[in-house]
């Protein structure tokens, strides 16, 4: 069956993790299965991964982070509505508990004198900054470290922050279908049906403020052993369901490639965690570099391109139309 003209980011999420992460992200890269890239600035290897993005001239954006290891701003100096007590962020669920319970404080810092109350949207600055300082440029675009960047009240403050520092692109991680999968144990499903309603949510603020994002975007089913040609494919086809043959579709895949970390090497100041050491990076790595995955995406009609290639809209602004708009925008079935 025909499909609409498909141009896919696929963007590596993590870069700056840990050496070993890195290697299997510039390899992919390098074989053209990686378009783009999203540099933690907390990594333990944030400096050798900005030398390898300038090197291979990768394209390069921020992978903002609130919820694992240190901070880079002022908050690693005291104390802080986002850090616990042994200064680290709250942690995928911790943070998302913080801001659920209203224990994170949302606001611009505040000045006291010389002290800072480091906020969100202070950290948020002081990570593009650092971004700056390690790439010598702004970021091809701004996404979220474990979805963060898509909360209730973070999403404000970050599409704020966003404007302010002149970036355009981000990630709207709604993924259509994605409640449906059922290979996801229940607690990823859970997570990926309530990060896509988080992103539903955030759409307003994010138009409100010039943000713009890809058409749709995969990944949420996709990560780690659950990564194969056929997930990727049949998610691509989930996304494109209802929109015309010929229609000129931008979207995005998230992916996680790299060689298992080996403690204590990586991770943001905590170490690597179970995830990073294990042999589903690697599985990642080894469906996006096989050639079968891209034959089967070449015969869908879909065409690799960078971020910076696409032409990126809003809703509204030239996507498939306001009926197909409105389809792809129905909430995933639990």
């Amino acid at each position: 069956m025909a499909r609409p003209r498909v141009r896919l980011v696929v963007t590596a999420d993590d870069f700056g993790y840990c050496p070993r992460r890195d290697e299997g992200i510039v390899e992919a890269f390098l074989a053209g299965a990686v378009t783009s890239v999203s540099l933690l600035v907390n990594g333990a290897a944030a400096e050798s991964a900005a030398e390898l993005a300038r090197r291979h001239r990768i394209p390069t954006g921020l992978h903002a982070n609130l919820s694992e290891g240190r901070p880079v701003g002022p908050a690693r100096h005291g104390a802080s509505s986002l850090l616990g007590p042994e200064g680290f962020f709250l942690g995928k669920m911790g943070f998302r508990e913080a801001v659920a319970a209203g224990e994170v404080v949302l606001p611009q810092v505040r000045r006291c004198g010389f002290r800072k109350m480091l906020l969100v949207r202070g950290e948020l600055e002081a990570q593009l900054s650092r971004f700056r300082e390690l790439l010598g440029r702004d970021p091809t675009h701004v996404d979220g470290h474990q979805h963060v960047h898509v909360l209730p009240g973070v999403c404000q403050v970050f599409a704020e922050a966003l404007q302010a520092c002149g970036v355009r692109f981000t990630r709207l991680p709604m993924e259509r279908g994605v409640g449906s999968c059922t290979w996801l144990e229940a607690p990823a499903r859970t997570f990926a049906c309530s990060v896509e309603q988080d992103a539903r949510a955030a759409m307003g603020p994010f138009a409100r403020h010039g943000l713009r994002w890809t058409d749709v975007f995969v990944g949420l089913s996709t990560c780690g052993r659950h990564m194969s040609t056929h997930h990727v494919s049949g998610a691509l086809a989930r996304a494109l369901e209802g929109i015309p043959t010929g229609r000129a579709v931008t979207a995005e895949l998230m992916a996680h490639p790299g060689y298992p970390s080996v403690p204590p090497a990586g991770g943001s100041g905590e170490g690597p965690d179970a995830f990073s050491c294990s042999w589903e990076r690697l599985h990642e790595l080894r469906v996006l570099t096989a050639p079968v995955l891209w034959a089967q995406l070449a015969q869908d009609g879909v065409q690799l391109c960078a971020l910076h290639e696409l032409d990126s809209k809003r809703p509204g602004e030239g996507t498939p139309s306001e009926a197909t708009l409105e389809t792809f925008l129905e909430p995933s079935p639990l």
